[in-house]
């Protein structure tokens, strides 16, 4: 009976638990936002290629 109680008020695993899933959460954010900057960094680079490849040509 003493080590279901001390097994029971044992708090070690639950804090690691949470731990994971604040991890979990900020690794998905993180990659959420990258992937949205990500895909607009990709069109000002192919905004800025096109309209220096327009300069160029009518150079």
């Amino acid at each position: 009976m003493k080590f279901i109680n001390k097994l029971r008020r044992n708090e070690e695993g639950a804090t690691a638990i949470e731990y994971g899933l604040i991890a979990a959460l900020i690794a998905v954010a993180a990659i959420t936002a990258m992937g949205a900057l990500g895909n607009e960094l990709s069109t000002t680079f192919n905004t800025v290629s096109g309209e220096m490849a327009t300069a160029n040509a009518a150079v």
